[in-house]
């Protein structure tokens, strides 16, 4: 590929968003580079990437002079544009199923999960901050839910739709790694076990350890 047309993905490490749109791209075995935009530090981000995010989050993608922000956008437009392994189910009813996931992930697993629970527990405290008991007793519940919500709707194996990996399965994996690390999940998993099975599967996926951080 061209290095003018070479994608862009802008964005950090830590980000499950950003992570996303990576193991999309990996799947597809696209090149591509990541320009790091860190939202969290202390001056916020870069001037110029308001051009590409108007509302100054991440990611943002660039593909030659077509440029993109949200990453459900990012990520459909990767398998849709790009030669490589469909990430996207062709029937009606598997398509429907990926984006109810999809759905439940961002509206309901990805806060409790990841900023209610691992936040708490493990991010705070490695900076030497105590985690709020409170808040993490409360996602509890929520949690619970998410994960049985998602372990109805998971496939006889291997993956969440069935025998081919798909945008459901990039998009759980990055939330999922962060709550792996939690004890809340160890005591939780065991209660699904489609999703465990998947989980302990997914950990080892080549996309998955080659994006991996120490969180």
């Amino acid at each position: 590929m061209a290095e003018a047309n070479r994608p862009i993905l802008y964005g950090a490490s830590y980000s499950v968003y950003v992570r996303i749109c990576r193991l999309a791209l990996i799947e597809k075995g696209v090149d591509h580079g990541v320009v790091d935009v860190d939202i969290f530090s202390t001056d916020g981000p870069p001037d110029w990437y308001g051009d590409l995010q108007p509302f100054a989050k991440i990611p943002a993608f660039r593909h030659g002079d077509f440029s993109l922000y949200e990453t459900g956008a990012i990520a459909r437009y990767i398998d849709e544009a790009f030669e490589g392994p469909r990430l996207q189910p062709s029937s009606p009813e598997a398509r429907a199923r990926l984006n109810q996931i999809i759905g439940i992930i961002d509206a309901y697993a990805y806060r409790t999960l990841v900023w209610d629970i691992y936040v708490e527990r493990v991010s705070k405290p490695r900076e030497g901050k105590h985690p709020d008991e409170t808040r993490i007793a409360a996602a509890l519940p929520r949690a619970r839910l998410c994960l049985r919500a998602i372990d109805e709707l998971v496939s006889a194996s291997p993956f969440l739709l069935g025998r081919h990996i798909t945008l459901a399965d990039l998009h759980l994996a990055p939330v999922f790694d962060y709550f792996a690390a939690t004890p809340e999940c160890s005591s939780m998993i065991a209660s699904f076990p489609a999703l465990a099975k998947w989980w302990n599967m997914m950990a080892k996926h080549p996309s998955v350890l080659s994006t991996n951080t120490d969180r």
